[in-house]
């Protein structure tokens, strides 16, 4: 058997995203959603939410690029002040370096995750799951103080943000040298695999056997999605995507995704989507059918 999560990151982003997110559960495959506590539209996000109630919404981390829910003063190890403002410390690169040489502080991590989840919990949002903007809980040093997190707030699953060994075929990397780059940080990433593992199964938490799409973050297209999609392994996999509108609150957000979003949207809602998928036997559930919330 195979099964399919497609999770839609970046909800609460703006309200374009919001929008586009919705589009694609309701008219695509889209089946969940992970929020931003701290996204600009959050308010937005929760009241489509509660007016979407088949798409299964968790919460999407912020660590990196972005603002924090608590004060930023207490959080000195993952943040920094520039011009005045203090903000997450914005890198992927510098954050891993970092994280990797101990000197980030695991109990402002665990506090700052207890904050976000426990914000979209207030506002009446049943968070089914827990992942990472950029998947920062991939590092040991995010991954065991978020399981604290999640655990002190009841929730139970988290993204599992290690791909199969080969997610995509040869041949379509050799025609995409964009993506050689990302194929290589991907699967030199995959060493920590293992310890993900055993620390999620110790905790009790339940995964998808792994994430697909990562590799192809801004880069996917119909070509891609079906390449993945007839590649697929058995057992229950997460797709990882970010459909929305480049409109003027998109270009004001802090992301490279633009152009990219409208693109993924309209693979997500085309109908060749879900008959390519159910040509394949892979059958789409969401992460509240992965904890037996249905």
């Amino acid at each position: 058997m195979r099964r399919l999560i497609v999770n839609a990151d970046d909800f609460g982003l703006t309200a374009g995203v919001n929008r586009a997110i919705v589009e694609a559960h309701t008219n695509g495959i889209v089946t969940s959603s992970t929020m931003m506590a701290s996204g600009r539209a959050f308010d937005d996000a929760v009241h489509v939410a509660k007016n979407t109630p088949r798409l299964g919404v968790g919460c999407h981390i912020v660590l990196i690029d972005g603002e924090p829910v608590l004060d930023a003063r207490k959080l000195p190890s993952i943040t920094s002040t520039q011009s005045g403002n203090t903000r997450f410390r914005d890198g992927l690169k510098s954050f891993a370096i970092r994280s990797l040489a101990g000197r980030i502080d695991s109990g402002q991590i665990e506090a700052e995750a207890t904050a976000q989840i426990r914000k979209l919990q207030a506002a009446g949002i049943s968070v089914t799951h827990v992942d990472t903007h950029k998947h920062t809980h991939i590092f040991p040093a995010v991954l065991k103080p978020l399981l604290r997190a999640a655990r002190e707030c009841g929730v139970k699953a988290m993204r599992n943000p290690f791909g199969p060994s080969k997610p995509l075929l040869s041949a379509e990397l050799l025609a995409r040298p964009n993506l050689w780059t990302r194929y290589a940080e991907v699967k030199v990433l995959r060493a920590l695999a293992s310890q993900f593992s055993t620390a999620a199964k110790r905790e009790g938490f339940i995964t998808a056997d792994g994430t697909l799409g990562i590799v192809v973050t801004g880069a996917l297209d119909e070509t891609l999605f079906r390449a993945i999609a007839e590649i697929i392994p058995v057992g229950t996999w997460e797709f990882v995507c970010h459909p929305g509108y480049n409109d003027n609150d998109l270009k004001a957000a802090n992301t490279r995704l633009l152009e990219s979003r409208e693109t993924e949207l309209r693979v997500l809602t085309m109908p060749a989507a879900r008959e390519l998928l159910a040509r394949n036997d892979i059958q789409l559930i969401s992460y509240r059918n992965l904890v037996g919330a249905d």
